[in-house]
């Protein structure tokens, strides 16, 4: 959607508002899940029990923010849709936190989630109504601390979560590009173009990863899991 077609935005429509009932429905329920996460990861990481519970303290004022953008354009949110959107993640993250496996959880809370949560906020706010953008400016701030969380803890602990991030990052990356293509055409009515969100994701994605300790050569690697359906 060009810019010109971003500045008549009426969102008021029901094209806008069909899409929104989605989208609103989305980040929603990504705080709420992420909410859950944390409160789950404070018990596998008593040593950072603090952090993780403020962590998901934010994540819930978040989700009450995003009711608030669906209330002012009278949108009711569609959370079967979004609650089916995050099933795979979801199940994805259950499991490994039954089996005990951090490194996987962090992957897929801290860096998947948060990068995703991210590169969405950064490409809406251009285009979203005066009360949205004020709400999604503060939230997308403190989504940076949430995603420094997981890359401080997995940097420490590289060498020895290295094989397990590769293999979680294998199962779960596919998901990412999957959720975006059910989303594309919702996106474009809210002058969100899915490439603009695929560049951000990667970019946000990729400098996580350097950060914990992968070089170029791995971070390409890695990140080309699942592209092809993008």
């Amino acid at each position: 959607m060009s810019q010109v077609a971003a500045l008549e935005l009426d969102f008021s429509s029901e094209v806008y508002k069909e899409a929104y009932s989605r989208i609103n429905a989305i980040v929603i329920e990504g705080e709420q899940e992420a909410h859950e996460n944390y409160i789950r990861l404070a018990s596998m990481l008593p040593d950072h029990k603090d952090d993780l519970i403020r962590l998901s303290k934010m994540e819930s004022r978040h989700k009450k923010g995003f009711e608030a953008c669906g209330r002012n354009l009278q949108v009711t949110p569609d959370m079967e849709f979004a609650r089916e959107f995050f099933a795979d993640l979801h199940r994805n993250f259950q499991e490994a936190a039954a089996s005990g496996k951090v490194v996987t959880c962090l992957l897929i809370q801290s860096l998947i989630i948060e990068c995703f949560a991210i590169a969405a906020y950064n490409i809406y706010i251009p285009v979203a109504d005066d009360f949205a953008r004020k709400i999604t400016e503060g939230v997308v701030k403190d989504e940076y601390s949430h995603l420094n969380f997981g890359e401080v803890w997995l940097k420490e602990n590289f060498e020895a979560s290295k094989a397990e991030l590769e293999e979680a990052n294998r199962q779960n990356l596919p998901l990412v590009w999957k959720m975006l293509n059910q989303v594309e055409e919702d996106a474009e009515n809210m002058a969100m173009e899915k490439e603009a969100l695929v560049e951000d994701f990667m970019i946000q994605y990729g400098e996580a990863l350097s950060n914990i300790g992968f070089n170029t050569r791995d971070i390409m690697r890695l990140s080309a899991y699942g592209l092809r359906a993008a």
